[in-house]
Formats: C-alpha cells, sequence, structure tokens
C-alpha cells in the first residue's frame, strides 16, 4: 500500500504528488490536515520513516513556538500529541509504502521508496 501523506497548499507536497501520479503505480492521498492521523497513526509512521518525532515537526510553524514544542523535557508522547491536535505541525509530504517511509523534501527522495 502506497500512502501520500498530503497537503495541497504546500508546492514540495504538489510536487511530490506530481511525480507519483507519473509512476503509474497505485496510491492513496490522505490529506492530514482534513484528517488528522491518530497517536497511533502517527507512531506507525515514525517506524516506518525511522525517525524521532522531532524530526517530523516543523519548527517554524506558530504553533511550534506557541506550545514551546522546541523544550527538550517534552516527551515524544508529548510531541505526538500536539501534532495530533494541530496537524499542520507535521512535515510534508511525507510518502509511505508499506512499513518504509520518507519525508519527500526534496521529491526525488520517494524514488527510493517506489523503485
Amino acid at each position: 500500500m502506497i500512502t501520500l501523506y498530503h497537503n495541497n497548499r504546500c508546492s514540495k507536497s504538489r510536487e511530490a504528488l506530481a511525480l507519483l501520479e507519473q509512476s503509474g503505480k497505485d496510491f492513496s492521498v490522505r490529506y492530514y490536515l482534513e484528517q488528522p492521523l491518530s497517536a497511533d497513526e502517527l507512531t506507525v509512521l515514525l517506524k516506518a520513516l525511522q525517525l524521532p518525532v522531532r524530526d517530523l515537526l516543523r519548527s517554524k510553524e506558530d504553533e511550534y513556538k506557541a506550545l514551546d514544542l522546541a523544550n527538550p523535557v517534552l516527551s515524544e508522547q508529548q510531541l505526538i500529541e500536539a501534532i495530533v491536535l494541530h496537524p499542520k505541525l507535521m512535515e510534508r509530504p511525507v510518502l509511505q509504502v508499506g512499513n518504509q517511509a520518507v519525508i519527500a523534501r526534496p521529491a526525488d527522495k520517494m524514488l527510493a521508496l517506489l523503485a
């Protein structure tokens, strides 16, 4: 199963979608701003990414600063909950292929997973 976690307002995300469409592979698109991921779904995605949750956070968002998410005392679970409540904090786009995933910035980072 191939899933693109997509924000249509983001040019990098639109580039990833176009590249995925050109691949000819079957895939689904999850508009994560409209359908936020649950804490369990985020945990699975982070495992597929093989990254700590801090690497999935968009540190330039206003919510990041307002919620003091740079605070090193915050646990992984607290950071996951912040993304659940404020999905725009999640870096995009993310491509998941089975149990592997990549933050597709730039979009060609997806190619290895699509091969």
